[in-house]
């Protein structure tokens, strides 16, 4: 029995905003956006789209492809870190904006590495028995968070959203395996400080502790040393030589940790999906928006075996192994 993948989704936003558009900064600081994270544009929400927002559009999408009614799901997993609101569970807006009133629905925060690891929570799930039918979104609304005023994370980010149904189905399609990880000792090096119960908004100790901040070379060296050892544990635990996989989809941090990940897995460049270039970093969203452009462009052949890898806040980790 495996997690077979019915059906996937994405959306983003329909509001470009280009390296030349950002104004706020430099002109002659402006290439290195490109120069130093191949990022040369990326997606905002409009004023007034939230996380749910988009996240809906990418499981409308998804149940569209699948051919699936809403009332089937039995559970929808959201990965976010940039949620509507501290709470309710955002899950439960996506829940009611598609109409799946049969499910129950709850978030994952694990920053970048959430779609990873609500992927593993669904399949664990769909192979207890527990559940039939998941839907997996991934949606993130970045540019709430971000200084404008911050060169170096305003313009890394974008918002968007993906989306992955699974289904429990006989046969060797499907989630084969996650690996998980994290390292609470990091848990200061990407983060919003204000705004929880350690510094409320009513009692920030700066301004900008309202924004995302993250410790550049630290999360480099992290996401350089964790992703390819991750990806290494998944394929020694699946039996899976690195030269069997097609395709990496790795998360979309930059340019170079990218490459650097393909030079230490020995895997080549070409059998990576990045459209960073064009998204920018959309945190938990990168790995599923990867996953369905790989699908929809038909790229990807059946059986050919795939990896998602992710790594973010927390710190935190994973990756997961599917034949497609």
């Amino acid at each position: 029995m495996r997690s077979r993948v019915l059906a996937t989704g994405s959306y983003l936003p329909e509001r470009v905003i280009r390296n030349e558009d950002l104004t706020q900064f430099p002109a002659h600081a402006l290439p290195l956006i490109e120069e130093k994270t191949g990022v040369i544009s990326r997606r905002h929400a409009e004023e007034g789209q939230s996380t749910s927002d988009l996240g809906f559009e990418a499981a409308r999408l998804c149940l569209e492809r699948a051919q699936i009614d809403a009332l089937e799901i039995d559970a929808l997993i959201l990965a976010t870190s940039s949620p509507d609101r501290i709470q309710p569970a955002t899950a439960t807006r996506v829940q009611e904006k598609i109409g799946a009133r049969k499910a129950f629905a709850f978030d994952v925060n694990s920053v970048c590495a959430g779609a990873v690891y609500a992927l593993h929570v669904a399949d664990a799930m769909i192979l207890a028995g527990f559940t039939r039918t998941v839907l997996v979104v991934a949606s993130e609304v970045y540019s709430r968070y971000l200084n404008p005023k911050d060169f170096s994370t305003y313009p890394y980010f974008g918002d968007g959203a993906g989306a992955v149904l699974l289904r429990a189905a006989e046969g060797e399609r499907g989630i084969f395996r996650s690996r998980l990880g994290s390292d609470g000792s990091g848990a200061d090096v990407i983060q919003i400080p204000g705004g929880g119960t350690m510094m409320p908004y009513g009692r920030l100790a700066h301004e900008s502790d309202i924004y995302f901040k993250m410790r550049g070379r630290d999360v480099y060296e992290f996401a350089v040393t964790q992703g390819p050892a991750v990806v290494e544990e998944l394929l020694s635990d699946c039996g899976v030589a690195k030269e069997d996989v097609r395709f990496v989809i790795p998360h979309q941090a930059n340019k170079n940790i990218v490459r650097e990940l393909a030079r230490r897995l020995g895997i080549a460049e070409d059998r990576f999906v990045v459209n960073l270039e064009r998204y920018g970093n959309t945190a938990a969203a990168s790995v599923l928006i990867g996953f369905d452009e790989l699908l929809q462009s038909g790229k990807a052949a059946e059986d050919d075996l795939i990896v998602l890898v992710a790594f973010g806040g927390g710190l935190s980790w994973g990756a997961t192994l599917i034949r497609n």
